[in-house]
């Protein structure tokens, strides 16, 4: 008969006792903190609220115009032509004009670092065609990162009534990119750029004043008021902040570092298992060998509070008896987690080596084994 199979796979090492988190209240309209690396939510207000994003919007441009590279579509020294509308753009600016050669490379740092409306038109036409077109590619990326509060009219974060965006799925795009294309990533630290004989600040002051912020994106406009998502790296983890709907930059900069620091201070990120580390050797019948590596197809991250990675357990089921032929990858079973005796996660448990059945005497043995269990 089948069983089920249950085995107590580890208890992390105990971390200091901190305090419980005290509540947590920004001068905000919405925020999400989270650990990039589990995907955790440490903390958040209104996160689904459709709210205008403003500049932030332009993490979705680039997150198409990365796409575009990687393709091998444009290249990063190919120049681009500026039309008369990029050129007459209103609001911030990194002065393309009609006349002067611009690359794509120049445009993504007018777009990130100078935050150019600009530069988001120039490349909007030039990778879609005009710009509503290129819209059009950002919403489609929009549901592919399951943004489901999201829709864009523009690249640039310009006011419109059907543009809008939420906290929540601002943290996803954010993370989208740093996981995505790591390779462009360090544009967001970049603390001012230098086009057209003009020199343009990033406008996000936390690259100034923490040492661990190394992005992302500032935004404003009236009916948004002043945002701003945050990354920051100490050590083996990354937290994302996404504050909306501040009154001032000095507000959307001290609000956003206080959840950071709140993030910091009361939770940790654990990493139990990497991806296709051999987590049990488990029986199989049948088979060309008696025993099975499994483990899992990712890596495994936790956000605990301080205090809580001691009394983190985990369990491994999978059902018996497990008979070859077994495929690399096929999923034989699960793995739960367990804090204070609450399941908070589960993932699949693979095969990580392939297993071919046993000849003829092999298989009648382990027949004849199994009938004598």
């Amino acid at each position: 008969m089948k069983r089920l199979i249950f085995f107590l796979l580890f208890q992390l090492t105990a971390w200091p006792a901190f305090a419980q988190q005290p509540e947590l209240s920004l001068a905000a309209k919405s925020f999400v903190l989270s650990d990039f690396h589990s995907g955790q939510v440490l903390a958040s207000h209104n996160p689904h609220e459709r709210l205008d994003p403003a500049s932030l919007t332009k993490l979705m441009t680039a997150y198409v115009v990365f796409s575009a590279i990687k393709q091998e579509r444009i290249a990063l020294e190919q120049v681009v032509p500026v039309s008369k509308k990029s050129w007459r753009m209103v609001g911030s600016r990194m002065f393309i004009e009609p006349n002067k050669r611009v690359t794509v490379n120049e445009l993504i740092h007018g777009m990130i670092v100078q935050s150019g409306n600009d530069a988001c038109v120039a490349l909007a036409e030039m990778i879609a065609g005009s710009e509503d077109m290129f819209a059009h590619m950002m919403n489609e990326e929009a549901k592919r990162l399951k943004m489901h509060n999201t829709h864009f009219t523009n690249s640039t974060g310009l006011t419109h009534p059907e543009h809008y965006s939420t906290a929540h799925d601002l943290t996803l795009l954010a993370s989208a990119i740093i996981r995505d294309f790591p390779e462009f990533y360090p544009f967001y630290s970049l603390k001012e750029y230098t086009y057209n004989g003009i020199t343009q600040p990033n406008r996000n002051r936390l690259l100034w004043t923490d040492p661990n912020v190394d992005g992302m994106k500032t935004g404003w406009t009236e009916a948004a008021g002043y945002c701003l998502i945050t990354s920051a790296q100490r050590d083996h983890r990354r937290l994302i902040s996404v504050v909306m709907g501040t009154a001032s930059p000095n507000a959307r900069s001290i609000e956003s570092q206080r959840l950071l620091n709140y993030g910091f201070q009361f939770f940790d990120t654990a990493h139990p298992y990497k991806k296709h580390q051999t987590v049990a050797n488990v029986q199989i019948w049948k088979g060309a060998q008696n025993k099975l590596k499994v483990g899992f197809d990712r890596d495994i991250y936790f956000s605990l509070p301080r205090g809580k990675v001691d009394k983190l357990k985990a369990r491994m089921e999978y059902r018996q008896p497990l008979v070859a032929p077994i495929g690399q990858g096929q999923e034989i079973g699960a793995v739960r987690f367990v804090l204070d005796g609450e399941e908070i996660a589960s993932y699949p448990l693979i095969a990580l080596e392939a297993v071919e059945a046993a000849g003829f005497f092999g298989r009648t043995w382990d027949n004849l084994k199994m009938w004598l269990n």
